[in-house]
């Protein structure tokens, strides 16, 4: 009875963060003054109302893991009717997992929000969105149903939208949260297609009735083949888009003009997490048909490879985060592919907490860099103004190494162990995917440790006029900084070998900034640094506060020790039922020497993908590991010429750069059809429909205004037109005389 009591409860873990959403929404719509000077009280209360949820969550767990029972909990909603639906609470082990991660990543993004968004207007506004966000992903993990799903599903796509478009008097923020509202719309309107196919078929909407009915009517041949392998990938057309799968993988990139700590929460607990959980959800509706499996494994293989080869080259911080969330988001969408729902699973909570702890981290990053560089995306995430920044945020730098490492897939850290194993898993399905996820293994190594080195490791560049004809098509800007002194951006002209007149900018800074002496060192023909001094300090990066700092040391941990925890259960090959078990054995770390044995096993037929792994990391290291002296070397003698692009040949640059052409052909393919058939639609509107409708208006009109004029009421008027008729009548007589009768 205690365990049922326990389990009816879990409606208050997305029914919290519910009702602190709701209140601080309605608060600060009705009493805006007020909800100012009560700001922080609302915030409290929303990282509360988390922090009652989170609890809940693990007690579940902990009771769930002792019985791997499956319960669920309805109440009617549309009874009087032939179509019968009821909506509630579906508690299994899959749901009180997902509860966990949600709870326990959004936890530390709402701390972290209090100082990242303390001085922004709309504070209690991104609050009252941020809790909704998770109340919509819990009551999505939570329903019973497939109709309860949609619903939720669809609301994490609204908060997606409010978020990523959160700055919305920015053209950019604006244009990425239509641009993700739109590649979501398609990829829902297949999911809502697939779910009228299965009900079709199955004429229910419950996900364990409709499984299994599938199941045994495919089975039997009473189900169209070529009807019920249409169906299925429509389903799977939701989670391509929620999860950013090629081809509608382009509103990830663009998804990081909304704040930082929202960043954060996408990539790992929420809307990309929605779409493996849907997967997942109704993976035994997919195994069924081997067709539909063999599409989600190249379609997870392919956006593996291509969301790896599109961060190689990126120069702005946040881009460089967001491709790999693709490449391992492939990863996931791979694993249940090729029947490894439970590596993926384990894939997605491990990615959860390191990409979470890499967002933060950068979210650290940018704020301090906001007080050096100004407040431009342009300066304040660009890569190439940061360097050595360790030195002035060691907590951000050691953590952010964590999450580096972990994501690169070294061991013992997270991601490796759940990494490894879809990897194994691809060898052993498909030659072809198994080189691809080893390859992806040795690329994500590179780049992540690229993004690293250029940002905490060398001297500090953001004082330093940096001009890199080659990571930018526009020309080099100026910025000085010195303390209390002033920031300007000048423009100078380029020419084919070098600046124009830099001995005429350099006086003309001088003079504007009032500062001392500026001697320029010239690096290269198309290369140039020019460094200010004054008699004061220049401006440094410093640690964030405690609020921004405590969470990234509390994701450290699950980021160094959740792979340890979890891998026992994974290699076991024990179903969804014992996935809990992991975070139950938390408490008990003194098992873990047991399973040496085990954990040496697995290092040991890992070593070919973490050869590939340490390769890429070595190659990284060679080339951005004395990034500030790239130009005194001779191998970089090539990169000045064109032959090499600061590490990369200029196609595979502009590969990356131009987010491999795609959006591109979007653009002249589909946004310009578009186009151009609205505009053939406006065109038939405007002169068929409205010219039609307008034509008998007028034709109205101007019958009714002739008719108004002969029909006046006037005596005068109708004894005028009488002697008019008369006298025309009589003309045409005299004129034409009536023949005599025959």
């Amino acid at each position: 009875m205690t365990v049922e009591l326990s389990s009816k409860s879990a409606y208050i873990i997305p029914l919290c963060p519910l009702v602190a959403s709701c209140l601080t929404g309605s608060f600060s719509f009705f009493f805006p003054k007020a909800t100012r000077s009560l700001r922080r009280l609302f915030a409290a209360s929303n990282i509360f109302s988390l922090v009652i949820a989170m609890f809940i969550s693990f007690v579940l767990v902990w009771k769930q893991a002792a019985t791997h029972s499956i319960q669920q909990y309805l109440w009617a909603w549309i009874p009087k009717s032939d179509f019968r639906l009821k909506i509630g609470l579906l508690v299994d082990p899959l749901t009180l997992v997902m509860s966990i991660l949600v709870t326990t990543v959004g936890l530390p993004v709402m701390v972290y929000s209090d100082s990242y968004m303390c001085h922004d207007q709309g504070y209690a506004r991104f609050y009252a969105y941020l809790s909704l966000f998770t109340a919509s992903m819990l009551g999505l993990v939570f329903s019973p149903n497939m109709i309860q799903i949609y619903l939720f599903w669809e609301l994490v796509g609204m908060c997606s939208y409010l978020l990523i478009g959160f700055w919305f008097a920015r053209s950019s923020a604006a244009n990425a949260c239509q641009k993700a509202f739109v590649t979501n719309r398609i990829g829902d309107f297949g999911l809502l297609l697939g779910l009228l196919g299965i009900y079709w078929i199955t004429g229910s909407f419950d996900i364990y009735e409709l499984c299994d009915r599938f199941i045994e009517l495919t089975s039997n041949d009473v189900v169209n083949p070529t009807f019920a392998t249409t169906v299925t990938p429509l389903l799977f057309l939701g989670p391509v888009a929620k999860s950013a799968q090629f081809p509608l993988h382009v509103w990830l990139p663009d998804a990081m003009e909304g704040p930082t700590p929202i960043s954060a929460l996408i990539h790992a607990a929420t809307m990309v997490a929605a779409g493996i959980f849907l997967i997942a959800r109704i993976f035994k509706l997919f195994s069924t048909l081997p067709t539909v499996m063999f599409t989600i494994s190249w379609v997870g293989g392919v956006t593996t490879l291509s969301g790896a080869t599109l961060a190689l080259a990126q120069k702005d911080l946040k881009r460089g985060l967001a491709y790999p969330t693709m490449s391992q988001l492939g990863y996931m969408v791979l694993a249940p592919g090729i029947g490894a729902s439970q590596s993926a699973l384990f894939h997605l909570i491990t990615h959860a907490y390191s990409k979470a702890l890499s967002f933060l981290g950068s979210g650290s990053v940018i704020h301090s860099m906001e007080k050096v560089v100004g407040y431009s995306p342009d300066r304040s995430q660009n890569l190439f103004f940061m360097g050595g920044l360790r030195k002035y945020m060691p907590i951000t730098g050691i953590t952010s190494l964590l999450g580096t490492l972990s994501l690169c897939g070294l061991p013992p850290l997270a991601c490796f162990w759940s990494k490894d194993q879809i990897i194994t898993e691809s060898w052993s399905n498909s030659p072809y995917l198994g080189l691809i996820a080893s390859g992806t293994a040795g690329l994500t190594s590179f780049y992540m440790f690229r993004i690293y080195l250029l940002t905490f490791e060398g001297d500090f560049r953001g004082n330093q006029i940096n001009y890199m004809e080659s990571y930018s098509s526009s020309p080099p800007e100026y910025v000085i900084h010195s303390w209390g002194g002033v920031q300007l951006d000048l423009l100078p002209k380029q020419t084919s070998n070098n600046l124009t007149s830099p001995d005429k900018k350099r006086e003309e800074l001088l003079e504007i900034a009032n500062l001392g002496t500026a001697p320029i060192s010239k690096r290269g023909r198309s290369h140039g640094t020019i460094q200010f001094y004054s008699g004061r300090n220049l401006l440094y990066p410093q640690e964030s506060n405690f609020c921004m700092v405590l969470p990234l040391i509390i994701l450290a941990v699950p980021t160094l020790f959740g792979g340890l925890l979890g891998i026992d259960s994974v290699q076991k090959g024990y179903g969804l039922n014992l996935l809990p078990d992991w975070l139950i054995s938390i408490l008990y770390l003194s098992e873990v020497h047991k399973h040496f044995d085990k954990f040496v096993e697995i290092l040991v037929s890992s070593i070919p993908s973490l050869s590939l792994s340490f390769i890429g990391l070595s190659i990284s290291l060679k080339v951005y590991g004395h990034f500030d002296k790239i130009f005194d070397t001779k191998v970089n003698e090539k990169l000045k010429n064109g032959e090499v692009v600061n590490g990369f040949s200029s196609s595979v640059r502009n590969w990356s750069l131009n987010r491999g052409y795609i959006d591109y052909y979007y653009k002249i393919y589909f946004v310009r059809s578009v186009t151009s058939i609205s505009k053939l639609i406006l065109h038939f509107d405007q002169w068929i429909i409205d010219g039609f409708i307008n034509g008998t208006g007028a034709l109205n009109f101007f019958g009714g205004e002739s008719i108004r004029h002969a029909k006046s009421g006037r005596i005068s008027q109708y004894l005028f037109g009488l002697i008019i008729g008369v006298v025309v009548s009589l003309q045409l007589v005299v004129d034409f005389p009536i023949p005599p009768l025959p």
